[in-house]
């Protein structure tokens, strides 16, 4: 699965999971009916994480009636299981389930049995009207249920006149849709039926073998699938365009694969792209993993309202953005298909055809396909330096990471209340970076060989962490790496390298837990892989397991001191190495220039390195040919600026230094609005011609950019189709509310529930959410309601307004006041998972006290608790910093002139 993050400026990616509800139980109660229990829960314990042994499911039939248009869909199903003893009682998943009818055969008996909710999340146990016998056991299940609304198990939208159902189930959602073993370690056959009005696509994981007319429904059966956990499981049914291809054979695979791009109707004419990539990637893959893919057959499908991605074995499902563009769509959102598709596909092997065992090893997978992802995406368009972005996502989960506040890549789950929390940035950025770091300290081949032997051993099983350590000791031949690989799974935090001395070229080196000023967090040690050269000269490498030590670096060079940047660590220098690395770092390779962003700023933010370095940095790195480097250092000047800790006037010189630093560069580059201007350009050029006009626009509030792209929307909006480029929505956007005010955001929300494009209709509405305007800001929180508007779009805008900081205040005073009508009507969901990082632009260690007293009562307990930890954490500590360092970065700017 892909988080969210990826999708950038979407209002889509902040509805979570149903799973989350903690009303879950007392709405289902209120809608059960005959062979629900309601007496008193018996003493016997509740099963809140893992279920006990008891039985285990060996295969499953899923005959579901669906009609996307209804309210409701409907299902019988089978479970053959295996009871380790006699018994009245199960205890298994199920949520928001009507149950009609429960029974259990086995030694030839059929026993009714009643259905009781034990646990909000979905835990219920059932009750057999007599003991059933130990042994094989067949489970069937009559029920109906709603569809949800939002992006979670099975859920339904109308976009345009059409009524789409698709199905998303990771991590505890398969329990919304069908009762069951919903763990991934219940990995079993499952055979679907699907019973749909005619002329209806019906998808699920394997291939449809029949088709027939039965009671007025067409009847879409598949074949029995691969051994499969629930969450993977896929059900999809509407009026669907599909595109079909196949991958050609390759050296793993004699036979083409079946291929299907599947997506709603308005999107018909943009699948090319996705059918084309997806069979280079599905090649690049076979070839590193030396098998074939997994499957019979591949349907890549896309809905307008998920918030990434989901591996799905055989149906993977995408976001409407991810995969429904041309050859001319742009650098960022290419860069997106190639790197979020071979994560996908990945998964496929690393997740699908090799399964976790629990929750707690989930990281292995989504680390692993992160990397992947990088990797795989740069070799099939290395044009598009898609790899870079792996170490930009890895040095940006450092800023979490280093908070008190958190928790270890791999980490117990004993609850199902926690198990989304392992679905953050720690896992995807630094278990991406961590993986990367290994790889490159192992060598390629050595690494690619561990893995190897890894899925060969565990072929459509499962397997956990510790399979893996053994299948990377074994291919390294080093049994260090196991150690140094668990100081950065099992520990959380991120090492800080100071290096001091220097004399002669040789330099003390010293590991420590890096810290933010006003935070003291616990001594760790790690086995880091550090990795160093200078300017010009070969790198050294070594494991740096003591808490100190000493290297050598002859020569006069700046000192790199994370070669690539692909260690997952800190670094520190005296003043002298700092300028001189400062002086070269636009001609840094990008992953060097990456962590030299990052630990420059990170150095700031404890205390050490000056402002005037931040703005030395800043010039130099945007030099750089990097299109993620050149902004690394600009990048860390706007973090101090939106967060206040510049004062007003150095935030007016840093307005100017914008515009004297990139307007000359955008006259050298040039500027066309229109679509498909730069479509044959170079890819670096063209992100950084996108970056330098949004530095321009929002922050730069460059007259005469912003009157480009307003005239360009302008004419957009008057019926231009190619007068405004997708490249440009999101600043043009907010240029045409900020000069039109509350008519041009009325309008524009008018045009954007008019619309179904998958890249217009996100944008306009972030546009208006996050205006900073108050009095439009005022018009969507109480007058904005519209039954065009999506639940997940509702509270997207609700986002966007508290996050934006001249609406902020307003934003979370409106929230405080209505925060219980929204948990009310399903915000709950939302509040419990996304909350606290809305919340997190503040700074000041009074408001971090205010979002504790208000939200630390709302979410104990609940999914989201341990990021409002980290959110308080951060606002208190941006408050610590604007009173330490906020004379130093102004005064630097304010020299500027």
């Amino acid at each position: 699965m892909i988080k969210p993050l990826l999708l950038a400026a979407s209002a889509l990616a902040f509805v979570a999971s149903p799973a989350l509800a903690q009303n879950a139980a007392a709405q289902n109660a209120a809608a059960q009916t005959a062979p629900t229990n309601s007496a008193p829960a018996p003493a016997v314990a509740v099963p809140t994480g893992q279920l006990t042994q008891a039985a285990r499911p060996t295969a499953y039939r899923l005959d579901l009636t669906v009609d996307p248009a209804a309210e409701r869909f409907s299902g019988h199903v089978e479970i053959d299981a295996v009871l380790k003893a006699a018994g009245s009682t199960l205890d298994l998943h199920a949520r928001d389930l009507v149950m009609r009818r429960i029974t259990a055969t086995a030694g030839g008996k059929t026993v009714a049995a009643t259905w009781q909710d034990m646990d909000p999340s979905g835990v219920g146990r059932l009750t057999f009207v007599e003991p059933v016998p130990a042994g094989p056991v067949t489970l069937a299940f009559d029920y109906d249920a709603r569809f949800n609304s939002g992006p979670a198990g099975m859920f339904r939208v109308k976009v345009g006149d059409d009524w789409y159902s698709w199905t998303q189930f990771q991590s505890i959602d398969a329990r919304a849709a069908f009762p069951g073993f919903d763990e991934p370690g219940f990995k079993v056959p499952f055979t679907v039926t699907l019973r749909t009005p005619p002329g209806q696509v019906a998808v699920s994981n394997a291939p449809q073998v029949s088709s027939s007319i039965e009671n007025g429904l067409e009847v879409h059966r598949f074949a029995p699938t691969l051994p499969l956990p629930s969450y993977l499981i896929a059900m999809m049914v509407g009026p669907f365009a599909v595109a079909e291809g196949a991958v050609p054979p390759s050296p793993q695979r004699a036979a083409p694969l079946p291929l299907r791009i599947v997506s709603t109707r308005q999107n018909k004419d943009k699948l090319a792209f996705a059918l084309e990539g997806s069979k280079g990637i599905v090649t690049l893959l076979e070839k590193y993993f030396d098998q074939p893919f997994p499957y019979p057959k591949l349907d890549q499908i896309t809905t307008p309202i998920l918030p990434g991605a989901m591996e799905n074995a055989g149906a993977d499902l995408y976001a409407d953005p991810i995969l429904v563009m041309d050859e001319q769509a742009t650098t960022g959102q290419k860069r997106n298909f190639g790197m979020i598709v071979a994560h996908e596909l990945a998964h496929q092997w690393f997740g699908d055809l090799v399964t976790p065992a629990w929750w707690d090893d989930i990281w292995l997978n989504e680390s692993f396909a992160n990397w992947m992802g990088y990797r795989i995406g740069d070799e099939w368009r290395p044009d598009l330096n898609i790899r870079a972005g792996a170490l930009a996502e890895g040095f940006n989960a450092m800023n979490t990471d280093a908070l008190v506040a958190g928790r270890a890549i791999h980490t117990p789950i004993p609850t199902n209340a926690q198990i989304d929390e392992a679905f953050d940035t720690i896992t995807y950025g630094k278990g991406g970076h961590v993986v990367a770091m290994i790889a490159g300290y192992m060598g390629d081949t050595k690494f690619r060989d561990g893995v190897r032997r890894y899925m060969a051993a565990h072929k459509y099983g499962n397997a956990t962490s510790q399979d893996f350590f053994a299948a990377m000791a074994d291919a390294a031949g080093d049994p260090r790496i196991v150690p140094a690989m668990q100081s950065f799974t099992d520990q959380q935090g991120v090492p800080l390298v100071t290096f001091s001395g220097g004399k002669d070229g040789r330099y003390r080196v010293a590991q420590s837990r890096y810290a933010r000023l006003g935070t003291t967090p616990p001594e760790t040690r790690w086995g880091v892989p550090l990795c160093l050269r200078r300017i010009g000269a070969a790198q050294q490498c070594q494991l740096l397991t003591e808490p100190g030590g000493e290297v050598t670096l002859p020569g006069q060079g700046a000192v790199i001191p994370n070669v690539g940047g692909t260690g997952y660590y800190r670094f520190e220098l005296p003043a002298k190495d700092w300028d001189a690395l400062i002086k070269v770092a636009g001609s840094l390779p990008g992953g060097e220039a990456l962590a030299l962003g990052d630990s420059l700023l990170a150095s700031f933010r404890a205390g050490r390195a000056s402002g005037s370095q931040l703005v030395a940095a800043a010039r130099s790195l945007s030099a750089s040919k990097d299109s993620y480097a050149s902004e690394a250092g600009i990048d860390s000047l706007e973090t101090l600026y939106n967060s206040g800790v510049m004062d007003d006037e150095a935030k007016a010189r840093y307005r100017r230094f914008i515009g004297k630093l990139y307007a000359p560069r955008l006259k050298r580059l040039g500027f066309d609005p229109r679509t498909g201007a730069y479509a044959g350009q170079d890819p670096e050029v063209s992100q950084q011609r996108e970056q330098i006009v949004r530095r321009l626009a929002r922050t730069g509030r460059d007259a005469g950019v912003r009157q480009q792209l307003i005239a360009a929307t302008r004419a957009y909006l008057g019926g231009d189709a190619k007068a405004l480029d997708p490249a440009w929505f999101d600043m043009a956007l907010s240029a045409w509310i900020d000069q039109g005010g509350l008519v041009a955001a009325k309008d524009l929300a008018e045009r954007a529930l008019a619309s179904q494009d998958p890249l217009f209709r996100p944008q306009a509405l972030e546009a208006v959410g996050s205006s900073g305007a108050l009095g439009i800001a005022k018009w969507v929180l109480d007058e904005f309601k519209d039954d065009r508007l999506r639940k997940s779009e509702r509270l997207g805008l609700v986002r966007s307004v508290i996050m934006a900081g001249g609406t902020r205040d307003m934003g979370f005073d409106w929230l405080k006041a209505n925060y219980d009508q929204l948990s009310r009507g399903g915000g709950g969901i939302f509040f419990s998972a996304r909350l606290p990082g809305m919340v997190g632009g503040f700074c000041s260690v009074a408001r971090a006290d205010e979002v504790a007293a208000f939200l630390r009562p709302q979410l104990q307990g609940k999914t989201g608790a341990l990021d409002l930890e980290r959110t308080i954490e951060r606002i208190r500590s941006c408050g610590v910093l604007k009173e330490a360092r906020s004379a130093d970065i102004s005064a630097a700017m304010k020299k500027l002139g």
